[in-house]
């Protein structure tokens, strides 16, 4: 299958609400015939290179307020906690799987945020859960300020709608690699693709087509490079 159809499929399962036989379907109509096996296939293959290659991008230019929070997927018929973070400006910190919520998945995320941006946050807030505090002091240091609030978490918690939306549909994940890496690559190429640069940002849908055009386009070239 030429790489341009694969890459195609693959981001159109993470960006749209579609399941993977949608997907053969959708293509067979085209004429290009190819089983729901395949569809998974390739985003076990192409989605982690989606995203490790937009968290390269993302060096350096988170800011220094984060937003830190975590909503619930199911896997295999139990619940995890997906750790998400945004900025100040809505722009994706990290995202994180994790089958317990407890000190060591916190630190372990926020070792993963630090170390994706590579930015020293000044200011975390969270929602209040007790591992947070100790967490953050130990994983990112005793001088950043660590706000508790669940109103001013709000921020984080609208914006997990993004992956809850999507999730939905899928009925769940069968394996905890799979979800790990589907939510993952779902938020990278989300964040990549919002042409907002801050939120509530007005933007005229021309330059949202645009935008749109141009991300979908570097997208493309980064699989085919790799």
């Amino acid at each position: 299958m030429p790489t341009d159809i694969v890459f195609l499929v693959v981001f159109w399962r993470l960006r749209y609400k579609l399941s993977l036989r949608d997907l053969a379907e959708m293509f067979l109509i085209r004429g290009l015939v190819f089983t729901y096996e395949a569809v998974r296939d390739w985003e076990a293959k192409l989605a982690p290179l989606l995203a490790e290659g937009l968290r390269k991008r993302r060096a350096g230019k988170a800011g220094r307020c984060w937003h830190v929070d975590e909503t619930y997927v199911k896997v295999a018929g139990a619940w995890c906690y997906l750790d998400r973070a945004i900025d100040r400006d809505g722009n994706l910190v990290d995202v994180f799987l994790s089958e317990t919520r407890d000190m060591a998945a916190a630190k372990a995320f926020l070792r993963s945020a630090r170390s994706v941006t590579q930015v020293e946050p000044e200011q975390v807030t969270t929602d209040g859960h007790t591992s947070h505090p100790k967490a953050v002091a130990d994983e990112l240091g005793t001088d950043v300020d660590h706000r508790t609030s669940q109103y001013k978490s709000n921020v984080i918690e609208q914006n997990h709608r993004g992956i809850k939306g999507r999730y939905r549909s899928m009925r769940g994940f069968k394996n905890f690699d799979a979800a790990h890496r589907f939510c993952r690559a779902f938020d990278e190429v989300r964040n990549f693709l919002r042409p907002a640069t801050y939120i509530n940002q007005t933007i005229s849908p021309a330059r949202r087509r645009v935008t749109h055009v141009q991300r979908v386009a570097a997208l493309r070239d980064l699989i085919c490079a790799a």
